[in-house]
Protein backbone atom coordinates (compact mmCIF):
# COMPACT_ATOMS: atom_id res chain seq x y z
CA UNK A 1 0.00 0.00 0.00
CA UNK A 2 1.49 3.38 -0.87
CA UNK A 3 1.95 5.83 2.10
CA UNK A 4 5.21 7.05 1.29
CA UNK A 5 5.41 10.42 1.69
CA UNK A 6 4.65 12.71 -1.42
CA UNK A 7 4.09 9.94 -2.97
CA UNK A 8 1.44 10.27 -5.75
CA UNK A 9 -2.21 8.29 -4.19
CA UNK A 10 -3.92 6.12 -7.12
CA UNK A 11 -8.02 6.43 -6.21
CA UNK A 12 -10.60 4.25 -7.83
CA UNK A 13 -14.10 5.89 -7.77
CA UNK A 14 -16.58 3.34 -7.30
CA UNK A 15 -20.00 4.91 -9.15
CA UNK A 16 -20.30 7.15 -12.33
CA UNK A 17 -22.11 9.67 -9.87
CA UNK A 18 -22.57 13.50 -11.00
CA UNK A 19 -20.85 14.18 -7.84
CA UNK A 20 -17.85 12.75 -8.94
CA UNK A 21 -17.71 13.74 -12.21
CA UNK A 22 -18.65 17.45 -11.58
CA UNK A 23 -16.62 17.49 -8.00
CA UNK A 24 -14.44 14.68 -7.16
CA UNK A 25 -12.60 13.76 -9.82
CA UNK A 26 -11.26 17.40 -11.03
CA UNK A 27 -10.27 17.43 -7.44
CA UNK A 28 -8.94 14.43 -7.11
CA UNK A 29 -6.42 15.88 -10.23
CA UNK A 30 -6.00 18.85 -8.80
CA UNK A 31 -5.18 17.92 -5.42
CA UNK A 32 -2.22 15.79 -7.22
CA UNK A 33 -4.20 12.58 -7.38
CA UNK A 34 -4.23 9.76 -9.80
CA UNK A 35 -8.20 8.47 -11.18
CA UNK A 36 -6.67 5.21 -11.97
CA UNK A 37 -9.82 3.16 -12.37
CA UNK A 38 -13.65 3.55 -12.38
CA UNK A 39 -16.07 0.88 -10.43
CA UNK A 40 -19.25 0.82 -12.35
CA UNK A 41 -22.51 -1.46 -12.35
CA UNK A 42 -22.86 -1.34 -16.14
CA UNK A 43 -19.77 -1.36 -17.86
CA UNK A 44 -20.95 0.10 -21.27
CA UNK A 45 -22.27 3.46 -19.60
CA UNK A 46 -18.95 2.89 -17.44
CA UNK A 47 -17.09 3.24 -20.23
CA UNK A 48 -18.61 6.12 -22.15
CA UNK A 49 -17.80 8.16 -18.53
CA UNK A 50 -14.48 7.01 -18.04
CA UNK A 51 -13.79 8.07 -21.49
CA UNK A 52 -15.58 11.24 -20.95
CA UNK A 53 -13.43 11.98 -17.81
CA UNK A 54 -9.53 10.54 -18.95
CA UNK A 55 -10.01 7.16 -16.53
CA UNK A 56 -8.37 4.43 -17.85
CA UNK A 57 -9.88 1.47 -16.64
CA UNK A 58 -13.62 0.67 -16.08
CA UNK A 59 -14.37 -2.69 -14.15
CA UNK A 60 -17.64 -3.89 -11.92
CA UNK A 61 -17.52 -2.94 -8.02
CA UNK A 62 -15.88 -5.60 -6.77
CA UNK A 63 -13.22 -5.52 -9.08
CA UNK A 64 -12.06 -2.36 -8.54
CA UNK A 65 -12.17 -2.53 -4.52
CA UNK A 66 -9.85 -5.47 -5.36
CA UNK A 67 -7.29 -3.72 -7.52
CA UNK A 68 -3.93 -3.76 -7.05
CA UNK A 69 -3.11 -0.33 -8.33
CA UNK A 70 -5.73 1.05 -6.43
CA UNK A 71 -4.81 2.70 -3.30
CA UNK A 72 -7.87 4.65 -2.36
CA UNK A 73 -11.50 4.48 -2.82
CA UNK A 74 -13.62 7.17 -3.25
CA UNK A 75 -17.51 5.95 -2.74
CA UNK A 76 -20.02 7.96 -4.74
CA UNK A 77 -23.05 5.43 -4.49
CA UNK A 78 -26.37 5.61 -3.48
CA UNK A 79 -26.69 5.97 0.42
CA UNK A 80 -27.65 2.09 1.17
CA UNK A 81 -24.81 0.91 -0.42
CA UNK A 82 -22.19 3.01 1.57
CA UNK A 83 -21.60 0.57 4.12
CA UNK A 84 -21.52 -2.76 2.22
CA UNK A 85 -18.63 -1.54 -0.23
CA UNK A 86 -16.77 0.77 2.38
CA UNK A 87 -16.73 -2.71 3.97
CA UNK A 88 -15.44 -4.53 0.88
CA UNK A 89 -12.76 -1.64 0.53
CA UNK A 90 -11.60 -1.64 4.19
CA UNK A 91 -11.18 -5.34 4.06
CA UNK A 92 -9.41 -5.21 0.51
CA UNK A 93 -6.99 -2.83 1.87
CA UNK A 94 -7.39 0.82 0.49
CA UNK A 95 -8.50 4.03 2.13
CA UNK A 96 -11.85 5.03 1.51
CA UNK A 97 -13.31 8.83 1.10
CA UNK A 98 -17.42 8.09 1.22
CA UNK A 99 -19.77 10.82 0.58
CA UNK A 100 -22.43 11.79 3.10
CA UNK A 101 -23.76 10.31 5.09
CA UNK A 102 -21.33 7.92 5.55
CA UNK A 103 -24.26 5.06 6.58
CA UNK A 104 -27.87 5.02 7.52
CA UNK A 105 -27.51 5.10 11.15
CA UNK A 106 -24.89 4.80 14.03
CA UNK A 107 -25.12 1.27 14.14
CA UNK A 108 -23.59 0.96 10.99
CA UNK A 109 -20.68 3.41 11.19
CA UNK A 110 -19.93 1.09 14.27
CA UNK A 111 -19.74 -1.97 11.97
CA UNK A 112 -16.73 0.62 9.55
CA UNK A 113 -14.85 1.32 12.76
CA UNK A 114 -14.41 -2.49 13.66
CA UNK A 115 -13.38 -2.98 10.30
CA UNK A 116 -11.19 0.04 9.94
CA UNK A 117 -9.37 -1.80 13.64
CA UNK A 118 -8.62 -5.29 11.60
CA UNK A 119 -7.87 -3.53 8.67
CA UNK A 120 -5.56 -0.44 9.87
CA UNK A 121 -7.00 1.59 6.74
CA UNK A 122 -8.44 5.15 6.98
CA UNK A 123 -11.84 6.36 6.53
CA UNK A 124 -13.67 9.29 6.40
CA UNK A 125 -17.23 11.00 5.26
CA UNK A 126 -16.93 13.27 2.59
CA UNK A 127 -18.30 16.51 3.69
CA UNK A 128 -16.67 19.09 1.36
CA UNK A 129 -17.78 22.06 3.53
CA UNK A 130 -15.83 22.05 6.44
CA UNK A 131 -12.59 22.32 4.68
CA UNK A 132 -14.04 25.84 3.30
CA UNK A 133 -11.43 28.87 4.78
CA UNK A 134 -14.67 30.30 5.84
CA UNK A 135 -16.21 27.83 7.80
CA UNK A 136 -13.03 27.12 9.14
CA UNK A 137 -12.70 31.22 10.10
CA UNK A 138 -16.26 30.37 11.90
CA UNK A 139 -14.93 27.74 13.83
CA UNK A 140 -12.18 29.74 15.07
CA UNK A 141 -14.43 33.17 15.69
CA UNK A 142 -16.47 30.51 18.25
CA UNK A 143 -13.86 28.71 19.49
CA UNK A 144 -11.59 32.09 20.70
CA UNK A 145 -14.82 33.36 22.42
CA UNK A 146 -15.39 36.12 19.60
CA UNK A 147 -19.19 35.97 20.48
CA UNK A 148 -19.22 34.24 23.70
CA UNK A 149 -20.80 31.04 24.24
CA UNK A 150 -23.50 30.08 21.55
CA UNK A 151 -26.66 30.49 22.59
CA UNK A 152 -28.96 30.32 19.48
CA UNK A 153 -28.08 28.45 15.89
CA UNK A 154 -30.02 28.54 12.78
CA UNK A 155 -29.24 26.40 9.80
CA UNK A 156 -30.54 25.98 6.50
CA UNK A 157 -30.04 23.92 3.20
CA UNK A 158 -33.24 23.29 0.51
CA UNK A 159 -33.43 23.06 -3.23
CA UNK A 160 -36.06 21.31 -5.66
CA UNK A 161 -35.17 18.00 -6.52
CA UNK A 162 -37.27 18.37 -9.55
CA UNK A 163 -36.03 14.47 -11.16
CA UNK A 164 -38.47 11.97 -10.42
CA UNK A 165 -36.16 9.26 -11.59
CA UNK A 166 -33.31 10.49 -8.83
CA UNK A 167 -32.47 7.70 -6.31
CA UNK A 168 -32.83 10.46 -3.46
CA UNK A 169 -36.64 9.89 -4.09
CA UNK A 170 -36.11 5.84 -3.35
CA UNK A 171 -37.04 4.79 0.28
CA UNK A 172 -35.19 1.49 -0.28
CA UNK A 173 -31.97 3.43 -1.38
CA UNK A 174 -31.52 5.95 1.70
CA UNK A 175 -33.61 8.63 -0.34
CA UNK A 176 -34.57 11.88 1.94
CA UNK A 177 -33.80 15.41 2.54
CA UNK A 178 -32.56 14.97 5.77
CA UNK A 179 -29.88 12.32 4.49
CA UNK A 180 -28.96 14.82 1.61
CA UNK A 181 -29.21 18.48 2.97
CA UNK A 182 -30.39 18.68 6.86
CA UNK A 183 -27.37 16.57 7.33
CA UNK A 184 -25.44 19.65 6.93
CA UNK A 185 -26.31 22.20 9.07
CA UNK A 186 -27.06 19.58 11.74
CA UNK A 187 -23.22 18.56 11.65
CA UNK A 188 -22.34 22.20 11.56
CA UNK A 189 -24.20 22.93 14.80
CA UNK A 190 -22.60 19.59 16.11
CA UNK A 191 -19.04 20.66 15.35
CA UNK A 192 -19.48 24.66 16.53
CA UNK A 193 -20.83 23.27 20.00
CA UNK A 194 -18.97 19.62 20.70
CA UNK A 195 -22.46 18.36 22.13
CA UNK A 196 -25.12 15.78 20.55
CA UNK A 197 -28.29 17.31 20.50
CA UNK A 198 -31.90 16.52 22.45
CA UNK A 199 -34.06 16.58 19.81
CA UNK A 200 -37.45 18.69 21.62
CA UNK A 201 -39.68 18.29 17.72
CA UNK A 202 -39.31 17.67 14.45
CA UNK A 203 -42.05 17.30 11.61
CA UNK A 204 -41.49 16.10 8.46
CA UNK A 205 -43.69 16.01 4.95
CA UNK A 206 -43.31 12.48 3.27
CA UNK A 207 -43.54 11.66 -0.61
CA UNK A 208 -46.56 8.80 -0.86
CA UNK A 209 -43.77 6.41 -0.93
CA UNK A 210 -41.95 7.46 2.60
CA UNK A 211 -39.66 9.74 1.69
CA UNK A 212 -38.88 13.00 3.58
CA UNK A 213 -39.03 16.33 1.15
CA UNK A 214 -39.34 18.89 3.95
CA UNK A 215 -37.99 18.84 7.31
CA UNK A 216 -38.22 21.34 10.51
CA UNK A 217 -36.60 20.64 13.93
CA UNK A 218 -35.79 22.16 17.00
CA UNK A 219 -32.96 21.11 18.77
CA UNK A 220 -30.72 22.00 21.92
CA UNK A 221 -27.34 21.55 21.38
CA UNK A 222 -25.52 22.02 25.64
CA UNK A 223 -26.69 25.60 26.09
CA UNK A 224 -27.48 26.42 22.49
CA UNK A 225 -30.83 26.17 21.41
CA UNK A 226 -31.29 25.61 17.44
CA UNK A 227 -33.26 24.94 14.62
CA UNK A 228 -32.82 23.18 11.15
CA UNK A 229 -34.97 23.80 8.06
CA UNK A 230 -34.19 21.08 4.99
CA UNK A 231 -35.85 19.85 2.19
CA UNK A 232 -36.15 18.67 -1.87
CA UNK A 233 -39.65 21.03 -2.26
CA UNK A 234 -38.79 23.88 -1.27
CA UNK A 235 -36.89 27.35 -3.35
CA UNK A 236 -32.78 26.91 -3.28
CA UNK A 237 -31.73 28.10 0.03
CA UNK A 238 -28.61 27.82 2.37
CA UNK A 239 -27.38 29.85 5.34
CA UNK A 240 -25.91 29.31 9.07
CA UNK A 241 -26.30 31.95 12.12
CA UNK A 242 -25.14 31.36 15.83
CA UNK A 243 -25.72 33.99 18.78
CA UNK A 244 -23.80 34.18 21.61
CA UNK A 245 -23.82 36.40 24.72
CA UNK A 246 -21.73 38.82 23.12
CA UNK A 247 -22.44 38.83 18.99
CA UNK A 248 -23.59 36.97 16.33
CA UNK A 249 -21.67 35.06 13.36
CA UNK A 250 -23.98 34.26 9.88
CA UNK A 251 -22.59 32.88 6.83
CA UNK A 252 -23.71 32.94 3.56
CA UNK A 253 -23.92 30.23 0.93
CA UNK A 254 -21.92 27.66 3.83
CA UNK A 255 -22.86 24.41 1.74
CA UNK A 256 -22.59 24.74 -1.59
CA UNK A 257 -20.04 27.09 -2.67
CA UNK A 258 -17.47 25.72 -4.68
CA UNK A 259 -18.25 28.56 -7.37
CA UNK A 260 -19.21 31.58 -5.03
CA UNK A 261 -18.01 34.37 -2.75
CA UNK A 262 -18.87 33.50 0.66
CA UNK A 263 -19.63 35.93 3.00
CA UNK A 264 -18.68 35.28 6.53
CA UNK A 265 -20.48 38.28 9.10
CA UNK A 266 -19.40 39.23 12.42
CA UNK A 267 -22.22 41.40 13.55
CA UNK A 268 -22.00 43.89 10.94
CA UNK A 269 -18.64 43.49 9.65
CA UNK A 270 -18.18 41.02 6.69
CA UNK A 271 -14.89 38.75 5.84
CA UNK A 272 -15.53 38.01 1.69
CA UNK A 273 -13.90 34.56 0.83
CA UNK A 274 -13.64 33.96 -3.03
CA UNK A 275 -14.35 30.91 -4.82
CA UNK A 276 -12.42 28.39 -2.90
CA UNK A 277 -12.82 24.47 -4.24
CA UNK A 278 -13.41 22.97 -0.71
CA UNK A 279 -13.22 19.88 -2.48
CA UNK A 280 -9.64 19.52 -3.74
CA UNK A 281 -8.82 20.97 0.18
CA UNK A 282 -10.63 17.99 1.69
CA UNK A 283 -9.01 15.50 -0.75
CA UNK A 284 -5.67 17.18 -0.34
CA UNK A 285 -5.74 16.80 3.57
CA UNK A 286 -6.85 12.80 3.07
CA UNK A 287 -4.22 12.19 0.82
CA UNK A 288 -1.57 13.62 3.34
CA UNK A 289 -3.24 11.42 6.40
CA UNK A 290 -3.02 8.71 3.95
CA UNK A 291 0.67 9.10 3.91
CA UNK A 292 0.86 9.97 7.79
CA UNK A 293 1.81 13.56 6.72
CA UNK A 294 -0.70 14.78 8.93
CA UNK A 295 -3.30 12.97 11.31
CA UNK A 296 -7.17 12.67 10.04
CA UNK A 297 -9.16 15.49 11.00
CA UNK A 298 -12.38 14.14 10.99
CA UNK A 299 -11.87 9.93 11.83
CA UNK A 300 -14.96 7.58 12.85
CA UNK A 301 -15.47 8.65 15.86
CA UNK A 302 -16.82 12.05 14.66
CA UNK A 303 -18.81 9.87 11.90
CA UNK A 304 -20.45 8.12 14.79
CA UNK A 305 -20.99 10.89 16.43
CA UNK A 306 -22.96 12.50 13.41
CA UNK A 307 -25.00 9.37 12.68
CA UNK A 308 -25.99 9.55 16.14
CA UNK A 309 -27.58 12.95 15.64
CA UNK A 310 -29.01 11.94 12.37
CA UNK A 311 -30.19 9.04 14.12
CA UNK A 312 -32.30 11.23 17.34
CA UNK A 313 -34.14 12.84 14.72
CA UNK A 314 -35.08 10.47 12.60
CA UNK A 315 -36.85 9.15 16.18
CA UNK A 316 -38.46 12.59 16.58
CA UNK A 317 -40.40 12.80 13.01
CA UNK A 318 -43.17 12.33 12.67
CA UNK A 319 -44.32 8.60 11.09
CA UNK A 320 -44.14 8.00 7.57
CA UNK A 321 -47.74 7.71 6.13
CA UNK A 322 -49.32 4.80 7.08
CA UNK A 323 -48.65 1.84 4.18
CA UNK A 324 -45.63 3.83 2.68
CA UNK A 325 -43.05 2.10 1.16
Amino acid sequence: MNTTVGATVKWGVLGAARIAEQALIPAIRAAGGHVAALGCRDLQRGQAYAQRNGIPHTMGYLDLVQNADVDAVYIALHNAAHLPWALAALAAGKHVLCEKPLTLNARQVAQLQAAQRIHGRFAMEAFMYRFHPAIEQLHALVRDGAIGQPRVMRGAFAFVLDRPEDVRWDPAMGGGALYDVGCYPLDLMRQLTGEQPDVLAAQASYTDRGVDHALSALLRFGDATAHMDCGFSLPFHQGFEVLGAHGALRVDQPFLNKDRDVVLWHDAHAHRFPPTDAYVRMVSHFQRAIRVEEPLRYPLDDALAQAETLDRVFLAMEPAPTGAM
